[in-house]
């Protein structure tokens, strides 16, 4: 079932709320440049199985409102914070996919993880997206510049080739046209904000402020949130632990898509 919730005056994000009276409650956080759909082969099985699967489309993306304004980590994340409270939410799973990982990262610190149990991190944009003076890992900062400079100047072509780069297993033509769509749902001045905002943050203080069990999924032929990036996670994480995606790209909710299901309902019932 799906709905709205408010989380600013004037700005209200959409909630793809699967199973309400599941037992244990998931809740997943998309990456850029994406909606909750990016979830479509959990969101297919995971409530079957019993789970209570809440999909958050961000400000700008998928079917929520698309304010100028608020594309930094700690306006996401209290956007995540207003429908944890709308929905009353407890002692459930956060997680969250590349810049969705992130967002809740800074929720676990900002919010003192307010009703989490447990983290689960999918090829996280942390703690740093680019390369930095005291951080070797990640993105040189020129290529998210030409992915800004790109979508102010042709966005479905920077699109599609951020397609390109996603998926280490064969994709069809369809699925990539599907993957596009997703894209193109969002706002562009949305889309190179939240790029913006890579440039701007980073969450090296936020990962030591994470005090629930955490588990980190990565593929290990990550090509836009180097594999690097969820050893770092595992080394700052108290109680983390870290499972490498031999076949996996950053799509790798659908590049191993049974083996994502698998570890990550394994981890929710421990």
């Amino acid at each position: 079932m799906g709905y709205y919730v408010g989380v600013e005056p004037g700005v209200k994000v959409y909630i793809e709320d699967l199973n309400p009276k599941g037992n244990k409650t998931i809740v997943f956080l998309h990456g850029w440049p994406g909606d909750h759909n990016l979830f479509e082969y959990q969101l297919d099985v995971l409530p079957q199985k019993g789970y209570r699967c809440i999909g958050i489309d961000q400000r700008g993306f998928g079917k929520s409102d698309k304010p100028f304004t608020g594309y930094d980590y700690n306006r996401l994340s209290d956007d995540v914070r207003s429908v944890v409270g709308a929905l009353q939410l407890k002692d459930f799973t956060l997680t969250g996919h590349s810049t969705g990982g992130a967002i809740a990262i800074r929720y676990m610190s900002r919010h003192r993880g307010y009703g989490v149990s447990k983290l689960a991190l999918f090829a996280a944009a942390a703690p740093s997206l680019i390369k930095r003076p005291n951080f070797p890992y990640g993105l040189d900062r020129e290529i998210v510049t030409n992915i800004i400079n790109e979508t102010y100047a042709d966005r479905p072509n920077m699109l599609n080739g951020f397609g390109n780069i996603f998926f280490f297993q064969h994709i069809t033509a369809p699925f990539s046209h599907w993957f596009l769509n997703l894209g193109l749902k969002a706002a562009g001045w949305a889309t190179a904000a939240v790029a913006n905002t890579w440039l701007r943050e980073e969450l090296f203080s936020d990962l030591k402020a994470i005090d629930v069990p955490t588990l980190i999924l990565h593929g290990i032929h990550d090509r836009v949130v180097p594999f690097q990036l969820g050893e770092v996670q595992r080394q700052s994480i108290m109680n983390s632990r870290l499972i490498p995606f031999e076949y996996s790209g950053h799509g790798l909710f659908y590049d191993e898509k049974d083996k994502f299901n698998e570890e990550l309902t394994k981890f929710v019932e421990e």
